[in-house]
């Protein structure tokens, strides 16, 4: 089994084009056996705030039901350890 984490960027782009490549990879990860997508609190807590953004014009129902496939199928995690390995230091829960 492939352990994934998908980056916020994923998600709006799915959101937003959804004939799109990272549309088809939210698919997989929420839908292929094979695929472990895994997520922490503060990834998703990131996933929740972001697609919440008016800018994305989304309804809350589209959102909810994302978040609920997402929260349904992923491996909860906590990290053990804090990386510093992104010029941007909020990416650093990705990593």
């Amino acid at each position: 089994m492939t352990r994934i984490v998908l980056d916020t960027n994923i998600l709006v782009s799915a959101l937003i084009n959804p004939d799109g490549a990272p549309a088809q990879i939210l698919l997989l990860a929420i839908s292929d056996p094979d695929i472990q997508l895994c997520v922490s609190g503060e990834i998703f807590a990131e996933y929740e705030e972001v697609l919440s953004r008016p800018l994305f014009r989304r309804t809350m129902a589209e959102v909810e039901e994302l978040l609920r496939a997402l929260r349904e199928r992923a491996l909860w995690v906590r990290p053990t350890e804090t990386i510093r390995a992104c010029s941007d230091p909020d990416d650093d829960i990705f990593s």
